[in-house]
């Protein structure tokens, strides 16, 4: 290991001996984009786009848009600043020689008492209809973080409120919620899960389908969101992709830690551009040379196209292909035995859309109609190949929404609008089981329907927001569900505000839940009544604080009538299908019965890159708990429970090289011991009279990453070394029992220290 480690150094170190000559060369590029008002996506003419610390800069268009050239290839930040409007900076402006740096800012109207004051510029944005719980990043801040995989779901795992069921894993679990309790939004096309290998009516998987490259900017509510989404609990995480590169034809090649690609982008007419990209993963080849029992593979194709029809009129069309299949060997005993342990998940993949987005007086519509499709083929054997386990499905949805949004007046903003979705779903699940075998079909048509209304006013120091929404599923016996949102944040001053948010929140069952039983057809929606309070203050123009509470309590939440301990938040995160008896699939008869809560403090700093102090870096501190009832009546930690969670990431940057680290540390999660008869394992059982009653040690581990670039006439090189759990931290799951050596093994999931390098080459 220490070989490989110092010849990967070494790679890096004698490549940029061999480019030195060169370095004294002045490699120039270009920032281009478009300045628009946030409440009415109209272009802001005669805005001035500075370069700071620079004399460069430009004016924007009648049309919003500007560029500058001739910018030495480098690191900046960008302050753009007009009259009636607040200024904003924008940060980890990368200026390259291989294509032009695109920025798209919306900025936001001047309208609370301090007009009169010397406003500062903003570097870190939060939407005038959100009050709480609102992180954004960008492209370059999920780029560089360690141990991330560029993958936009682990970048979010260091937010506040976000704890991690297992390594490798991209399970969201946010503020005490299972993981089927966030919504994915990709350019506003609402996909049911944004992972390779996904999990059937959860949200995680182990790695994200969506290529970063195409990434301008992900938007991360974790709780108290507005009326404007429904029919998730916990989370709304937004991925906004990029448009393709109007001056010329230009690409990526990326060889990664886990996958290798290709990405082609360029223009398509004088108002239209496309984005394009395949990438495969070389999993099989690691996983194969390493001998283990099984291999995943998978290749995932994205398109992107939009056109500008006129002034007033754009539409934009995306489409994404994900292909996953897995391979097992059972050649030998030890191999069927893993293998016995594992759900084969093998799955299609399709989400596709077209966006309209017309501009009139004061306002705008943005309407879309989207499909996402995915197939599912579970299966899982025993050591002699017996089948005992066999799931294949069909999720195919088909949605049309149209969301509305309307200045008013200088200070009030009304947004309203709709969504409808036919979901055609079909499902065969065959269980073998002690007690009698599960074999069911559904074979139906289920019909959603959403609508909302927002009012949003600005009193000066004192916004307000107050939401109304009703959401509708056949699919149940009482299928409709109207709520109220509602949200107030007051300035203290210029840099701090205090904000306050509640409301009710509705989840419609998975589909898989829906299958085994008819009864299931009885459940409810799952219900959560949340307040959240927080403060935040601009301790300078690059570093924010946070200090946020929240209190959750949850209802109607399916619980098993025949395992009285299960509550079905509890399920669908981990590879952990066949040891929780296939819970996470509703197969058992359901009632919502079980109730939760949850409640918790978290803190936050971030400082932004800047070109005086070229350091940036977050912390966060989420210190909480969540409970669950089920039909037994007691009380029990969720499975997801850390009361303690650490992360802090940072680094240092120069022109061409970057290093990096993340920490992690995290209170160990309950887990339910095995139960013994005279001292000896029961073939496996866990003893659910201790219902997670025991907890594993605290997890902790350190990662770190070395950027380096090449800037050559037309082009850009990127190096990368990042070495996960540097310090070979041996992290725990819970016990298993080993049918085969008939033992209980350890527990410890930690792939020990795992370094990868990564290439790419831009044109």
């Amino acid at each position: 290991m220490k070989k490989y480690l110092y010849t990967l150094f070494l790679l890096l170190i004698c490549t940029n001996i061999s480019y030195s000559q060169n370095e004294d060369d002045i490699k120039k590029g270009i920032i281009t984009g478009e300045v628009l008002n946030f409440s009415t996506l109209e272009a802001v003419p005669s805005a001035t786009v500075k370069i700071v610390g620079t004399k460069l800069g430009a004016i924007t268009k009648p049309d919003g848009k500007f560029t500058i050239k001739n910018i030495p290839v480098g690191v900046y930040q960008i302050l753009i600043t007009t009259i009636g409007y607040e200024p904003e900076t924008i940060s980890d402006v990368i200026v390259q020689t291989s294509r032009p740096y695109e920025i798209q800012a919306k900025l936001i109207s001047k309208v609370n008492s301090f007009d009169t004051l010397v406003v500062r510029a903003k570097s870190f944005r939060r939407d005038p209809d959100v009050t709480v719980s609102q992180n954004k990043l960008s492209y370059e801040e999920i780029r560089r973080l360690p141990g991330g995989f560029e993958d936009v779901v682990r970048a979010i795992s260091v937010l506040p409120g976000v704890a991690q069921a297992q390594n490798g894993r991209n399970d969201l679990l946010v503020r005490g919620g299972g993981p089927s309790e966030n919504l994915y939004l990709i350019d506003g096309i609402e996909a049911s899960n944004i992972n390779h290998f996904g999990s059937q009516g959860s949200g995680g998987g182990p790695l994200s389908f969506i290529n970063l490259d195409f990434v301008r900017e992900t938007d991360f509510s974790t709780g108290g969101f507005g009326a404007k989404f429904g029919d998730k609990l916990s989370s709304v995480l937004k991925i906004d992709l990029r448009k393709g590169r109007e001056d010329k034809q230009g690409g990526k090649l990326t060889l990664a830690a886990t996958q290798f690609g290709l990405n082609f982008e360029g223009p398509i007419t004088e108002k239209g551009s496309y984005l394009f990209s395949t990438r495969r993963s070389y999993l099989d080849f690691i996983f194969k040379a390493a001998g283990f029992s099984f291999v995943p593979e998978y290749w995932d194709f994205l398109g992107k196209a939009e056109f500008e029809l006129n002034e007033n009129n754009k539409i934009s069309a995306l489409g994404i292909c994900v292909l996953d299949n897995v391979k097992q060997f059972n050649e030998t005993p030890e191999k069927r035995a893993n293998n016995a342990r594992l759900v084969d998940n093998t799955q299609n993949q399709v989400v596709a859309g077209i966006t309209w987005k017309n501009l009139f007086e004061n306002g705008f519509v943005i309407t879309t109609f989207g499909r996402t499709l995915v197939r599912f083929k579970f299966k899982q054997s025993d050591t002699s190949g017996i089948e005992n386990f066999i799931n294949n499905s069909v999720e195919n949805e088909y949605s049309l929404k149209s969301d509305f949004n309307l200045l008013l007046s200088p200070k009030t903003e009304i947004s309203f609008g709709g969504n409808l979705k036919t979901i055609l779903f079909n499902s065969e699940i065959y269980l073998k089981k002690i007690g009698g075998d599960i074999n069911s079909k559904l074979d139906s048509t289920f019909y959603k329907a959403g609508i909302y209304v927002n009012l949003s006013n600005n009193f000066g120091d004192l916004k307000t927001n107050l939401g109304l929404r009703g959401d509708y599923f056949n699919g149940i016996e009482t299928q409709l569900y109207p709520t109220v949102r509602a949200s107030i944040s007051y300035s203290l001053n210029n840099i701090t505000n205090l904000s306050i948010s509640g409301g009710r929140y509705f989840q419609h069952p998975s589909y898989i839940w829906l299958v085994s039983n008819l009864e299931n057809r009885k459940l409810k929606d799952i219900q959560v009544d949340q307040v959240v309070l927080g403060v935040d203050k601009l301790l300078d123009d690059d570093i924010k604080a946070s200090i946020e509470g929240y209190y959750k309590v949850y209802s109607n939440y399916p619980a098993s009538l025949l395992r009285p301990y299960l509550v079905l938040a509890n399920t669908g995160a981990g590879f952990n299908e066949v040891d929780d008896g296939f819970a996470s699939y509703g197969l058992d008869s359901l009632a919502s019965i079980g109730k939760g809560r949850a409640f918790g403090l978290e803190f936050l700093i971030q400082k932004k890159y800047t070109s005086e102090l070229p350091l940036y870096g977050l912390a966060s501190l989420s210190l909480n708990q969540s409970f669950f009832t089920a039909l037994d009546g007691i009380e029990n930690p969720s499975d997801y429970s850390q009361p303690i969670i650490f992360n802090i990431s940072s680094g240092f940057r120069t022109n061409s090289w970057e290093f990096g680290c993340k920490f992690r540390y995290a209170s160990g999660r309950p887990y339910t011991p095995l139960d013994t008869i005279n001292g000896a394992p029961n073939y496996g059982y866990r003893d659910v009279t201790k219902y997670n009653s025991l907890r594993l040690p605290a997890s902790h581990s350190l990662d770190i990453r070395i950027d380096k670039n090449w800037q050559f006439e037309n082009s850009t090189l990127v190096t990368y070394i990042d070495i996960q759990n540097i310090y070979n931290q041996k992290n725990f799951s819970s016990p298993r029992f080993d049918q085969t050596k008939r033992t209980i093994e350890s527990g410890s999931n930690a792939i020990g220290i795992l370094p990868s390098i990564g290439i790419s080459l831009e044109f």
